[in-house]
């Protein structure tokens, strides 16, 4: 059977796979198509309204807020989804304008202890994890961390929602600082902050939540002595829709780097279940959305409101493509997400922008003017269009469901990153300690491989790294295993090689049905002879050379244009001093330049191998930072993945099984 007929044949079975999985999903879905995602409609609508900083309130300047802090998310998942250099720019310009070269942080009160203050340092950890010029980044970051250190607590360790609100527990707080929180404790190595975490949801879990319906009450007392608060309960009156949205977000974020070891880990995965169950049972069954008092849908003027909607969909879809819930629930967020883009998305006729509608300024709790927490309070409060912290919503929602819509193909399959051969070391800065680095799933810098593994990720596939040498044991449950530009002395000292009896091992996992990538580099900077004899048992040689050499910026230098099978939507590649290939039966060239071989494939019993002479698609040359928009190596590596998820061997017994359980739930 050639290529052709071998691609063929295995889009059949993804499109099987995707259509026993999302049921009656692809019926539905044909409402919602647009040339343009959603994703980038939203982010192109919020660039264009907020052009120079975000100055949210009329005729007054920018002040650090909140609402900045999830504009910034929203824009940061469209820049990991499309590639856009674009995105990040506006980021980090409008941070830059807050953040001062000493660190602090323009308009920002430390004496406030608001939490919302912290939510905008999400944006700074994302600049800093990405930029190797960020000395000022980590001073911003230790202060907001340097508030939660004194953040005043209830008698029971419960963060205050600011110092004016004594004793008070908001839903809101708990997004404001716990995913800031939990992506520091992890980046900077911090485990005990966990534990202070986990603490803030199980408080709200014993205090706010309603056991009859599942749902949250806004706020809770301590004191019982504000007059929105129950003087027994000290609960505020109602389920504010955003507040409980705020919540369901907070909880599959902080899951993102909450350990699974933790013994806290599961009970929080036990918490996004119920809240999912609670959720779904106060959809609304016509439109698909939610109410701005969420369980009083025929009470008088409620309303459908679009940035809670927003928040369940994106918490719903994250939650079934992270694996916390049942795949069952992506028919209630796609039917959310349909109907949101029914009922609150508009075309502007004049500008072509769209906007989205129907969002609820602004509600919160005591305050001046007071706000008492009734059913009146919440339906009278302003409702806008383009609000930032309902765009920001929109963009991660649809993000989200993009990219389950697409995850079929890659579901129930693990990509092995390793990091035997491949393993230098260095010095975090941060946090003094030694850390492998260059080409991890978690590195984020240019010399990381966290796009590539976001793009895995985003079709459905898990990833994860072996720290050992291959054996039929560890490479058990690996689908797909990248080897990627092993290590010469001069880089490691401590040099590990692939040996006969690694070869061994690989050889046997191939005939078995995995996909091996090898991702090399150029000589001198890689090691060959241990790696040829392993490839050459596929027929591929790796070359002693060195091609591509690029002067400064001359990008043209590294150009090579794009070609099927591989390559159908990019065009346009950009490889940087490579070795080239020869190959021999079984191999067989995909991709030539000027007679050079720089990518070949191997069909090996069940499995697939693939060789390039360059770790290619690290950061540096995917996120759309440094490589000019006509290079297209974002859309390469999509298409590199997608195929090499392909080339995966089809396991009918656990689709079956999948669908099984999926059909009784």
């Amino acid at each position: 059977m050639g290529w052709g007929g071998f691609l063929s044949k295995r889009s059949i079975v993804g499109a099987f796979m995707l259509c026993l999985l999302a049921g009656n999903s692809i019926a539905q879905t044909k409402t919602i198509q647009s040339p343009v995602p959603l994703s980038e409609q939203l982010a192109k609508t919020t660039m264009s309204i907020w052009k120079d900083s975000m100055a949210f309130k009329k005729d007054r300047p920018a002040e650090w807020s909140y609402e900045q802090g999830v504009v910034y998310k929203g824009l940061e998942d469209v820049w990991k989804k499309t590639g856009n250099g674009d995105y990040f720019k506006y980021i980090q310009k409008n941070i830059d304008f807050f953040v001062r070269k000493d660190g602090s942080i323009r308009t920002y009160k430390l004496d406030d202890y608001n939490l919302d203050n912290i939510c905008p340092g999400r944006g700074i950890l994302t600049l800093y994890n990405t930029l190797s010029d960020n000395n000022k980044y980590f001073r911003a970051i230790t202060l907001l961390k340097e508030q939660l250190n004194y953040q005043p607590k209830t008698s029971e360790g419960g963060y205050w929602h600011k110092q004016r609100y004594p004793s008070q527990m908001w839903l809101d707080g708990v997004y404001m600082a716990e995913p800031f929180h939990a992506e520091y404790a992890k980046r900077f190595n911090n485990p005990q902050i966990f534990e202070e975490i986990a603490k803030q949801f199980f408080l709200i879990e014993e205090h706010a939540r309603d056991k009859k319906t599942g749902l949250y009450y806004h706020g809770w007392d301590e004191s019982r002595k504000e007059r929105w608060a129950d003087p027994q309960t000290g609960l505020s009156a109602n389920f504010w829709g955003r507040s409980v949205g705020w919540y369901a977000m907070a909880l599959v974020d902080v899951l993102d780097y909450f350990p699974k070891d933790n013994p806290n880990y599961d009970s929080l995965v036990h918490i996004v279940k119920n809240l999912a169950v609670a959720i779904v049972k106060v959809q609304d069954p016509k439109t698909g959305l939610w109410w701005q008092v969420l369980n009083k849908p025929n009470e008088k003027d409620n309303y459908l409101e679009s940035s809670a909607s927003c928040m369940f969909v994106y918490a719903l879809a994250k939650a079934v493509r992270k694996g916390y819930i049942s795949q069952s629930y992506y028919m209630q967020a796609l039917k959310g997400y349909t109907g949101i883009k029914s009922n609150f998305i508009s075309v502007d006729s004049t500008t072509g922008l769209i906007n989205l509608t129907k969002v609820c300024a602004v509600a919160g709790l005591g305050g001046k003017p007071y706000r008492d927490g009734s059913y009146d309070y919440y339906i009278n409060e302003p409702v806008v269009s383009n609000d930032p912290k309902g765009l920001g919503a929109a963009m991660m929602m649809a993000t989200e469901v993009e990219s389950i819509s697409q995850s079929g193909i890659g579901r129930n399959k693990n990509v092995l990153l390793d990091s035997y051969y491949n393993n230098e070391k260095k010095t975090d800065e941060a946090t003094g300690q030694t850390i492998s680095w260059h080409y991890k799933w978690d590195e984020t810098p240019n010399s990381g491989f966290s796009f590539l593994g976001g793009i895995f990720n985003s079709y459905g596939a898990t990833t994860s790294t072996l720290y050992e040498a291959p054996t039929a044991a560890n490479l058990k449950n690996a689908d797909i295993y990248i080897i990627v530009d092993p290590d010469i002395p001069k880089e490691n000292p401590n040099t590990k090689y692939i040996e006969p009896g690694d070869t061994t091992a690989i050889i046997n996992w191939v005939k078995g049905g995995g996909v091996l990538v090898i991702l090399l580099n150029d000589t001198g900077n890689a090691e060959f002879d241990h790696t040829n004899a392993l490839t050459k048992s596929f027929g591929i040689q790796f070359n002693k050379d060195s091609r591509n050499h690029v002067d400064a910026n001359k990008f043209e230098m590294g150009k090579i244009t794009g070609q099927p099978p591989l390559f159908r939507k990019a065009k346009n590649l950009y490889l940087k001093e490579i070795s080239t290939l020869t190959v021999k039966a079984p191999a067989m060239a995909l991709l030539k330049d000027n007679n050079d071989i720089i990518m070949a494939s191997a069909k090996i019993g069940k499995g697939t191998v693939f060789a390039v002479g360059d770790p290619w698609l690290y950061n540096e040359y995917v996120d759309g930072r440094k490589l000019p928009a006509e290079y297209q190596n974002f859309t390469a590596a999509q298409e590199l993945a997608q195929w090499l998820l392909r080339q995966v061997p089809f396991k009918i017994n656990s689709l079956l099984k999948q669908g099984s359980l999926i059909k009784n739930k």
